[in-house]
């Protein structure tokens, strides 16, 4: 009788539920139940579940404060402008790579309202890989159930249809961006970096491809096992082959061992398989690019359309010379260098405390007095003699263990100390990463197991995986960012002699235009002919920069830098950060001299 009578309680109260007639407490506890907190929406089971326990906290509210709670939720009314309070209240949210808020954006999509105030929300990001989703749908949530008439949201997540560019080649027409991962130099594990990126990114929700344009050595095959390597076709196309939610493609897939042809015969035969390859809705392909800066390079990037690229480089000098010319010939196909990755950068090793030596017939000693004066032993001389050589092992002990559970690893740098900083104020590149000299990583490379999938709680899979999120946020920039804030537009007033910079802002977000005399940014030049490397000591002369110098031409190179061309022949490139500083520099420097000569007349009246 009990059971039974418990059994339609419960229906009861689950009736209630979907009838939208919760108390408010309930209902918000029912929706974030619902709500999503990744890509995955709520399952039947689990939403049953959810409502299960929710019943339960309906039984064991009194009938009295039910029928209060229901008569308050029945008659709370949503406003009638309910839409634009909740798009008000979102635009507050401020997506991090584009600097504007989702609702401008775009990204608030279906905005819904049910009978009993449960709001629902489609939240339409650029890519399903977005680093901040999560984020996204809790302050999403925060936001719209402080509000006094809303009993509850829901958010979806999805993401724009990708919009291939026109003149892409047939099996690349649902591909959302192209990544080229390249290096001017064979060796210094471009593929592994390349695989590594894939994987990263399809574990952040999206959809990746992996290109081996290496078709005189192919890596893939050996670095990526598929889970079935015959090779099938769609209709006239190829179908890749699958590892995961990965699609692979190489020359060694379908054909073993390394081409022997000419450089033309090469360029028309990854024509032909980007062309064939039904890569279907894809977010990412990542083109594996051959090393080098020569004519498949350039032919690849023009024909592609490439979005963005990154760079893979050694520690060493004639590596980074490799970078500047890697930089240069992308720039030539204005495709923006969005990161360097600094390859067996280091070698981890266990840091070691220095050895404590100690004076063991002196320590022995010491504890011998004291036992003996403490009165803590027999009479007896070798029994104490025990104790104190007990106790002087258990130093000995300690003094072995702290040594080797520290538990820190220190970095030796057996190629150089790198050229991160370079990197940052030479070409303004942002995003550089150091990857450990790890034979681990060789021995995935080798086996067929891409490092991240073998080892996905390791520190090293973890650069991988902000490497990954740092070419997310730039493709978003590049593709979604433009006109939207960020970097200024820089260019010269002849009839001033002024080099303008509007928008972009400084420390303070300061949008308004200022201007910037061209001898002064010449003398602010920080390349190796003006600035030394080590000592960051000016080489150039101030005073050999005449005030009539001008700039012949300027450009942007890549997301992060202005080139410009100077009428003294010279050629120089400014980070973005570095014409802010100036700006900032230049503001602080008026105030102060607003500030002095406010001073220096109150001052001339007190004396009058």
């Amino acid at each position: 009788m009990m059971r039974s009578m418990r059994t339609t309680l419960v229906i009861a109260a689950l009736a209630r539920v979907a009838s939208g007639f919760v108390p408010r407490s309930v209902s918000r506890v029912l929706s974030t139940s619902y709500a999503p907190q990744s890509n995955a929406v709520a399952q039947p089971a689990q939403a049953v579940q959810s409502a299960t326990q929710t019943a339960s906290v309906i039984l064991r509210t009194s009938s009295s404060s039910e029928s209060a709670d229901t008569e308050t939720s029945s008659s709370t009314k949503h406003p009638s402008d309910w839409q634009s309070q909740i798009l008000s209240a979102l635009s507050v949210i401020i997506d991090p790579d584009l600097n504007s808020d989702i609702v401008s954006l775009g990204f608030v999509q279906n905005l819904q309202i049910d009978d009993s105030s449960v709001i629902s929300l489609d939240l339409e990001l650029t890519t399903p890989a977005c680093p901040v989703k999560d984020l996204f749908v809790q302050q999403c949530q925060d936001i719209i159930n402080k509000l006094d008439w809303t009993r509850g949201v829901e958010v979806t997540l999805t993401a724009q249809a990708n919009e291939a560019p026109s003149g892409a080649p047939l099996g690349m027409s649902q591909i959302g961006a192209v990544i080229a991962v390249s290096s001017c130099k064979g060796g210094v594990g471009k593929s592994t970096t390349a695989v590594n990126l894939a994987f990263a990114l399809e574990g952040m929700g999206a959809k990746v491809g992996i290109f081996d344009a290496d078709v005189y050595g192919p890596s893939l095959p050996t670095m990526v096992t598929p889970e079935d390597d015959n090779v099938r076709f769609v209709g006239r196309q190829i179908a890749p082959l699958k590892r995961g939610n990965v699609s692979l493609m190489s020359f060694g897939y379908v054909n073993e061992g390394s081409a022997i042809m000419r450089g033309p015969m090469v360029t028309q035969l990854l024509d032909q398989f980007l062309s064939l390859t039904n890569w279907g809705a894809i977010d990412y392909l990542i083109m594996d690019m051959p090393p080098g800066t020569g004519d498949i390079q350039l032919t690849l990037s023009q024909r592609l359309n490439i979005t963005a690229a990154v760079i893979v480089t050694t520690p060493q000098e004639l590596s980074f010379v490799d970078v500047e010319r890697g930089v240069e010939m992308f720039d030539t196909v204005n495709v923006p260098c969005v990161a360097v990755v600094e390859n067996m950068a280091y070698i981890e090793k266990e840091k070691e405390d220095r050895d404590v030596e100690i004076d063991e017939p002196l320590l022995k000693e010491k504890f011998l007095e004291a036992l003996q004066k403490e009165g803590l032993v027999d009479d007896a001389k070798s029994s104490a003699v025990d104790v104190a050589n007990d106790l002087v092992k258990i130093v000995q002990e300690n003094l072995q263990n702290k040594a080797s559970n520290t538990g820190e690893k220190e970095e030796i740098r057996i190629f150089g100390p790198g050229h991160k900083r370079r990197l940052a104020e030479q070409w303004g590149i942002e995003h550089s990463f150091s990857i450990p000299l790890l034979g681990k990583i060789a021995q995935n490379g080798d086996s067929g197991i891409p490092f991240i999938l073998d080892n996905p709680n390791s520190p090293q899979a973890e650069i991988y995986r902000q490497l990954a999120k740092s070419v997310v946020g730039e493709v978003a920039k590049t593709k979604y960012g433009k006109g939207k804030g960020g970097n200024p537009v820089v260019t010269y007033d002849s009839e001033i002699h002024s080099i303008r910079v509007d928008g972009g802002g400084g420390q303070d977000g300061d949008q308004r235009e200022s201007t910037i005399s061209p001898a002064e940014l010449r003398r602010e030049c920080r390349c190796a002919a003006c600035v030394e490397e080590l000592t960051g000591k000016q080489i150039l002369n101030p005073q050999s920069v005449p005030e009539s110098i001008q700039p012949m031409s300027m450009s942007p190179t890549g997301n992060y830098a202005l080139s410009v061309d100077w009428s003294d022949g010279h050629k120089s490139l400014y980070p973005y950060r570095q014409i802010r500083s100036m700006l900032d520099a230049k503001k602080e420097e008026m105030q102060g001299n607003n500030v002095k000569e406010d001073v220096e007349g109150k001052k001339e009246k007190a004396v009058l």
